[in-house]
């Protein structure tokens, strides 16, 4: 087997690697050059979150750095786009910044300071982690977190749901069913929105736990009731305010949602609005705050 084939393998294996630890990245191409260039087409690298190649080569320093901010900005945008590098002597170099003090510079194009002369074209490529949506649940009965399934896998989430007892149709893309799984095992990330249907005291230390996460969104299913007593509970007992105040609870939009695929329409709407950066009108539940008074967990009512 020749070493191009070999090489091609691994490359393919750190892509999966990563993938499969959820790592963003990006990945660049040669795909095409005019004059002398190091790189040459089908040359390949994989871009950190930090800009810097950690996988693979384009063909050298010079490129390698001038491509790292459009690589960051793939991962940002989500989009891929292709960039001209002019990898040009001293004398150009510097013919071409004073040229962009009375022209606009191209967007997709970066001038370097090299000995090599050539021009390269690189294809940049941002490879995210799909969203994913985290269902923690003491049961699927009621045909709510089948929907929330169905809805969340149609609309390209990749669905986690963690609960011990399941009952539904529709398999979620990773299913937990231990009897007593320990949530803060779990790997979350910024882009991650959970969905709490324990309806149960598991609730608060879910809550509290959660608190800690930079996390995307969190709903919790309770009656008005019952989330001011928990929420407010979440308060006294020293979580910050700015979470408390970020939980959705009771969770959905008001769309005067009835059956369990209606709720979980509004469930996901909430989702998506905070995945695109919109605010959705909510009755806020009252919270307080009181210092001096015991704490003491609220009791069930639904």
């Amino acid at each position: 087997m020749c070493l191009a084939v070999l090489k091609s393998i691994d490359f393919v294996r750190e892509l999966d690697r990563r993938t499969g630890a959820r790592e963003p990245f990006a990945v660049a191409t040669v795909v095409g050059i005019e004059g002398s260039s190091i790189g040459k087409p089908g040359f390949k690298a994989i871009v950190s979150t930090e800009g810097r190649i950690v996988y693979g080569s384009i063909g050298g320093v010079c490129p390698e750095s001038a491509i790292s901010p459009f690589a960051l900005d793939t991962m940002k945008t989500g989009k891929a786009r292709t960039v001209k590098v002019f990898l040009e002597d001293a004398q150009k170099a510097v013919a071409s910044t004073l040229a962009t003090t009375t022209t606009t510079p191209s967007e997709d194009e970066v001038h370097v300071e090299t000995n090599c002369g050539g021009v390269m074209q690189i294809y940049i490529e941002p490879y995210l982690p799909a969203d994913r949506i985290i269902i923690l649940s003491g049961g699927g009965r009621d045909g709510l977190e089948d929907a929330l399934i169905r809805l969340g896998k149609f609309l390209d989430f990749e669905v986690v749901v963690i609960d011990p007892t399941p009952d539904f149709e529709e398999e979620p893309d990773e299913l937990i069913t231990d009897r007593d799984y320990d949530i803060t095992r779990y790997a979350y990330t910024d882009s991650d929105s959970v969905v709490i249907l324990t309806h149960s005291a598991k609730d608060v230390p879910i809550l509290t736990f959660l608190s800690t996460k930079k996390i995307r969104y969190v709903g919790l299913m309770a009656s008005r009731d019952r989330a001011r007593g928990e929420l407010n509970f979440l308060i006294k007992r020293g979580v910050p305010r700015e979470f408390v105040e970020s939980v959705k609870s009771p969770v959905g939009a008001d769309i005067g949602a009835k059956t369990s695929r209606e709720i979980a329409i509004s469930i996901i709407s909430e989702i998506i609005a905070a995945k695109r950066g919109k605010t959705m009108h909510r009755e806020p539940v009252v919270l307080q705050q009181a210092p001096g008074e015991m704490a003491q967990p609220p009791s069930r009512t639904s």
